[in-house]
């Protein structure tokens, strides 16, 4: 594999925002109906301009798998690269889907015509991002960590000999998807040899076209030298829920003869882990989808220990009204506000 460039790469991760946060809507119409769009932005470090740093789609009408996208494309507005966020922008942009659809568009509410929704969407979060100054002329050139640390920013192209693909079936009855997952594959020499490496993933049969925009995204993410990076990406979305998109379906990676179901969230989750599988079956990831060996590129999260003890259950408390009212020294206590009720 290619030598890292960097020493470490921070992981993307949602900051706690106690005091919350400030985010810019915009109302998507297409032609199914519309739903809101939300750019969260941060506080510019040393009263800089504001810093987008998550997407969030919002709405009954939005098309299914489009939640999932920008859950994805949160992660790369929070990676501090610009140029890695203009390449996943620049790949939404052409994403057709069914049917293409006018929408008026900031900051006048000029119409332009976009091949689909994901287009749309990049073209919204584009424009929010360049109001806010992200590809900003600088002083001195932005770093592009992520973007250093891919093997190729272009899909690798098969001669006319063509290559070796794995495949596999996803079926949610509760939607009414049917269609084949594909996952390109690479070889690349390694310290240890040569390695192979899926490059790129898509889509074939019956399945939302948004899809589509998040297949790109994660192609992308496949070609980053560390595969902690895709593992990342996967296992953010093996929680990602729809509502009356859960099914059951078998479960990928048990030892050889067992079989068993279970209930997924959604089938985004359920491609994630296969995705995940793949990867392990390779000798990449493990079933969790963390890197079987480290390659420094990726630094793993800290993990924080908590300084003050968990609240215990007990009783209803009077004042705060959480559960967790305990006898302490005879008397009632609420572990949770300090509440001091009868004694004896």
């Amino acid at each position: 594999l290619p030598a890292p460039v960097l020493a470490s790469l921070r992981w993307p991760g949602r900051p706690e925002l106690p005091g919350g946060n400030l985010a810019w809507s915009f109302m998507v119409r297409h032609s199914y109906g519309e739903f809101a769009l939300f750019v969260g932005e941060l506080p510019g470090e040393e009263g800089g301009p504001a810093q987008p740093f998550e997407v969030w789609a919002n709405g009954a009408e939005q098309p299914r798998g489009l939640g999932a996208l920008a859950k994805t494309l949160s992660m790369d507005l929070r990676a501090n690269d610009p140029a890695w966020l203009k390449l996943k922008l620049d790949a939404l942009a052409t994403v057709a889907e069914e049917r293409s659809f006018e929408m008026p568009f900031p900051p006048h509410g000029e119409r332009r015509l976009f091949p689909g929704v994901v287009a749309a969407t990049a073209a919204v979060v584009r424009w929010r991002c360049e109001q806010l100054g992200v590809w900003r002329a600088r002083t001195q050139p932005a770093a592009t960590p992520v973007l250093d640390a891919m093997f190729s920013r272009e899909e690798p192209q098969t001669g006319p000999s063509g290559t070796l693909a794995w495949a596999v079936d996803i079926d949610n009855p509760a939607t009414g998807e049917a269609f084949t997952l594909t996952l390109k594959e690479v070889t690349l020499p390694g310290p240890d040899g040569s390695v192979t490496r899926p490059c790129a993933v898509g889509f074939s049969g019956n399945y939302p076209r948004a899809l589509d925009g998040l297949a790109r995204l994660l192609s992308l993410d496949m070609r980053v030298v560390d595969p902690a990076w895709i593992g990342m990406k996967l296992r953010k979305l093996l929680n990602y829920a729809e509502p009356l998109g859960s099914f059951m379906a078998f479960v990928p990676g048990l030892p050889h003869g067992e079989r068993r179901q279970q209930t997924w969230p959604s089938t985004v989750a359920y491609l994630a882990r296969l995705i995940i599988h793949r990867y392990a079956m390779l000798g990449v990831l493990d079933e969790q989808g963390y890197p079987l060996r480290e390659m420094g590129v990726l630094e793993s999260p800290e993990t924080v220990d908590a300084d003050e003890p968990a609240a215990m259950a007990g009783r209803a408390c009077p004042e705060c009204g959480n559960p967790t009212v305990i006898k302490k020294d005879g008397c009632d206590f609420c572990t949770a506000c300090g509440y001091v009720g009868q004694c004896g």
